[in-house]
């Protein structure tokens, strides 16, 4: 969809939500943890973007679709690895899966430019992921379709429905190029464009999106504009404590790798200037589990959240 059609159906969702009353796509928000005003129809209908539920991979040297230059969210559960191109989760933003018995979601938000992945069990029970269609700070709301809990990807956490309150555990997604995920990972599998929807995934329906200033639904505060609201950032939670390192930062700081602390936790932030992409390692060397989002997302989220600078 171009940006002008997008625009004219935003328009239409918030002239007719004003009008005859917000519609929250068939879910019950009686017990919403969040102001139901904050949540906005983001355009299409409950599962108008179609989770994939079976997902299919081709190998590495026959992903030919691919282009070095392609982003992808990189994940590795167990001894596999997978790559999940971001032109494909344009079209899908939900992937559900497993490897032997460990069931995982891939999650992406093009609004936030936020790929987030979880693991898909919370307590004895095993969930999977559908779009609703809604949206909370700009950013996905996706529910489970076992008890249609609606669940914020961002805040990693159910705010509606039986759920409501329960946390996911998030699992490191790297986000980085084609090329620098395959280099590091020759045997990954990776998603297929052919999932059995007629989709031209090379087409962006999100053209331009992450080069404007221009955010399509509006957010609770307002965005200091020391960094471009698209501007990416790396961002670190720990505890209540929150740290944003924009990639602006990152590029005039340098140094391939660096020492950092956040809520008396000490970590090293890993950036690769080639692929313009970043990671935390904690003390002991395991990779923590950052979000990578634009940045009026991460601080509608973490008003509080303290800020990486270049010395």
């Amino acid at each position: 969809m171009g940006a002008s059609l997008r625009n004219l159906v935003i328009l239409t969702l918030l002239v007719s939500q004003s009008a005859f009353g917000k519609s929250f796509n068939g879910f019950d928000l009686s017990n919403s943890l969040i102001d139901k005003k904050h949540i906005v129809q983001g355009g299409p209908p409950r599962d108008g973007i179609p989770a994939i539920s079976e997902p299919n991979y081709v190998s590495a040297s026959d992903a030919t679709f691919m282009k070095a230059d392609d982003i992808v969210l990189g994940l590795k559960i167990g001894e596999t690895t997978f790559a999940y191109p971001r032109h494909i989760l344009n079209w899908h933003e939900i992937i559900n899966d497993k490897v032997n018995d460990k069931a995982f979601a891939v999650t992406y938000c093009p609004l936030c430019g936020s790929g987030m992945a979880f693991l898909s069990d919370v307590g004895d029970k095993r969930l999977s992921f559908g779009v609703s269609g809604l949206l909370y700070n700009n950013d996905l709301l996706f529910y489970d379709q076992q008890t249609e809990s609606l669940w914020s990807q961002i805040e990693r956490r159910a705010i509606s429905g039986d759920f409501a309150g329960n946390t996911l555990k998030q699992l490191y997604a790297e986000h980085t190029s084609w090329s620098d995920w395959l280099k590091k990972n020759p045997n990954t599998l990776v998603l297929s464009e052919d999932q059995g929807f007629k989709r031209n995934y090379r087409h962006d329906p999100y053209t331009g999106y992450d080069t404007s200033s221009q955010v399509f639904f509006k957010t609770l505060r307002q965005t200091p504009k020391e960094f471009h609201s698209k501007e990416k950032v790396l961002g670190l939670t720990i505890g209540d404590s929150a740290k944003a390192y924009p990639f602006s930062e990152l590029r005039k700081h340098g140094e391939p790798s660096f020492g950092d602390e956040l809520a008396g936790e000490k970590y090293t932030v890993v950036w690769n200037a080639t692929a313009q992409s970043a990671t935390i390692k904690s003390s002991g060397s395991e990779i923590l589990t950052p979000t990578v989002a634009f940045w009026f997302a991460w601080y509608n989220f973490y008003p509080k959240t303290e800020i990486f600078r270049a010395q």
